[in-house]
């Protein structure tokens, strides 16, 4: 399985990244992990709402131009779908059953994702009805996705 990290923005701090490679090593026995950096817009602390939608179209152009058609999207957002592990990971099993080995997870900058990305995905996941930093979401994603190949494959960790 192919999967793709799309995220906006760069991480900076140390601990992160850390984290990152730890779970994009060990998920190597599994897929093949990708991760897409495109850089965010800049934008001051206090927008109005019409400059807050150009920078989300910003991002999103950037992001769309990363994904093929044959990609399976997931974009993470509040509202998306929330899931328990379990499910999380029957869902990953069951798109690799029926032939989607392209998978794409999107993860927007802190302003969000625009309405092009939400509608190009085919499913909005959430991990909370909290708010998380975007660059954490990445490390807990990662996480998420080798916990899901973890209970796919019955082996231990997931407990």
């Amino acid at each position: 399985m192919n999967i793709t990290i799309l995220a906006v923005g760069k991480i900076k701090e140390k601990y992160l990244k850390q984290g990152m490679d730890e779970y994009i090593k060990r998920l190597g026995a599994y897929a093949k992990i990708n991760m897409v950096e495109v850089p965010d817009e800049p934008a001051p602390d206090s927008m109005s709402e019409a400059e807050i939608e150009q920078v989300k179209a910003a991002e999103g152009e950037k992001i769309l131009s990363k994904l093929s058609p044959d990609h399976y999207c997931f974009a993470l957002a509040i509202q998306g779908k929330q899931h328990t592990s379990e499910a999380f990971a029957s869902e990953i099993d069951r798109l690799a059953t029926y032939g989607q080995s392209k998978l794409a997870f999107i993860i927007g900058g802190s302003n969000g994702l625009s309405d092009a990305v939400l509608k190009r995905a085919d499913a909005h996941l959430s991990f909370s009805k909290m708010t998380f930093p975007h660059q954490l979401m990445r490390l807990i994603l990662l996480e998420q996705i080798y916990r899901a190949f973890r209970i796919n494959r019955g082996e231990p960790y997931h407990k």
